[in-house]
């Protein structure tokens, strides 16, 4: 049974912003994803935001008003506020007042399954967290009176504080680092196997999950465990998740399902999650899966360009996929350049998709025939298992293969070159 949600209130100051509509909308979807009902929402047309309460004092007062009519203790706000913003939106409005940042930090938290996930998180928590740690957080501070004495106890509380998360924080990293190595041996592992790799990458609830579940539907390697987590959320998964596909004419590549993008996405939340986001990085072909049938695609579209420059993700070969066109009344599946126009829950679109994916990652094959002895078993064995057979015949001194390969592997089979 799904626990109550929180009713909220949401708030947010235009100041000249372009995409202030759409940033609100999506307020709301994340809203949605903490399991929070947003009862109504407060917006303010200002040029520039008041330094000490984010919000004009009237707007402060309306607020304040709003919440006791709706029965309603939590505001979550469209930015990031200052420490001291977010203590005199309190105090005024006796609301706890969760910022933009705050809030996404939660959804993460909650939807963390992996160690490290969980550490990456942790960590970027307590970073936000480290500033705005203050006196009145502290409950021996609700006693404290006008004397320099018992001030002088409050900021001293405070620093242990601060030491103890710097500390917690520290030892979080050090174990990351470690689960880190781990991974990093297995992705190493992976590049050894020569394999050509594909990363799917996206706005989050794109349809990424949906696409590499359907990718995996058509590898003859793959079964129900291999599945992927999906569901109509923001943020469903933030496991990289990395499968081997294996097509019915044994071509194979690795597939990545990395975790979903959104606007203003915290900068410590980027930086520990580099290393989830390293499959991307590493990747022979991006593929940037995007709801076409969201109004604003082309706004999620600049938003996961900028966050994959921003992990270092460039001059990638990259396919736009446009998901949904079936949402958007958009003929599909049809391939345009580097772009399709598919639907993740369609078979056609699917199998041009994989098309689509075999004419990039492909490109710099050749095709060769090869004359394996039957003495060598293990040659054939690899071959059979790895790589792309074209055609296969039995000969008096051993089995003539066609292959098509890549330039490492047709020199590891150069002595069999007929």
């Amino acid at each position: 049974m799904n626990e109550e949600s929180t009713k909220v209130i949401t708030g947010g100051v235009s100041h000249l912003q372009n995409d202030f509509d759409y940033t609100m909308n999506e307020l709301t979807a994340l809203c949605e994803a903490n399991n929070m009902e947003v009862k109504t929402t407060i917006i303010q047309n200002l040029d520039r935001l008041v330094a000490a309460t984010y919000f004009g004092s009237g707007k402060v007062e309306e607020i304040k008003h709003v919440a006791e009519e709706n029965d309603v203790k939590i505001i979550v706000i469209n930015d990031e506020l200052s420490p001291s913003q977010i203590r005199n939106l309190e105090k005024q409005t006796g609301l706890n007042v969760i910022d933009r940042t705050e809030l996404i930090l939660q959804v993460f938290a909650s939807r963390a399954k992996t160690k490290q996930a969980k550490l990456q998180v942790e960590i970027a928590q307590l970073q936000y967290e480290l500033p705005r740690i203050h006196p009145s957080g502290n409950p021996l501070d609700q006693q404290r009176g006008g004397s320099s004495a018992t001030r002088g106890s409050g900021e001293t509380k405070l620093e242990l504080d601060r030491r103890v998360i710097r500390n917690r924080i520290t030892a979080l990293k050090k174990q990351l680092l470690e689960v880190d190595k781990n991974l990093d041996t297995q992705s190493q592992k992976r590049k050894n196997n020569i394999l050509p790799t594909v990363a799917l990458v996206g706005y989050t609830n794109a349809g990424k999950s949906t696409t590499m579940n359907a990718l995996l539907n058509k590898s003859i390697s793959s079964n129900e465990d291999s599945k992927v987590f999906e569901k109509d959320m923001l943020f469903a998964t933030l496991d990289t998740s990395v499968r081997n596909i294996t097509l019915s004419d044994n071509t194979n590549f690795l597939l990545s399902d990395t975790v979903g993008f959104v606007s203003k996405l915290p900068h410590n939340l980027v930086e520990s999650f580099k290393t989830t986001l390293s499959e991307a990085k590493d990747a022979d072909l991006i593929i940037h899966v995007v709801d076409y049938s969201d109004p604003n695609s082309q706004k999620n579209i600049e938003v996961t360009e900028k966050t994959l420059k921003e992990i270092g993700v460039l001059n990638k070969p990259t396919i736009i996929a446009y998901n949904k066109s079936d949402l958007a009344n958009i003929a599909y599946p049809s391939i345009e350049g580097e772009n399709i126009y598919y639907s993740a829950i369609d078979e056609k679109s699917i199998s041009l998709l994989i098309k689509l994916i075999k004419d990039n990652i492909y490109k710099d094959f050749k095709q060769a025939e090869f004359l394996i002895p039957f003495n060598k078993g293990d040659v054939t064995s690899y071959i059979q298992n790895n790589l792309e057979i074209l055609s296969k015949e039995y000969l008096e001194t051993g089995t003539k293969f066609k292959l098509n390969l890549n330039s490492t592997e047709y020199q590891k089979l150069a002595n069999y070159l007929i």
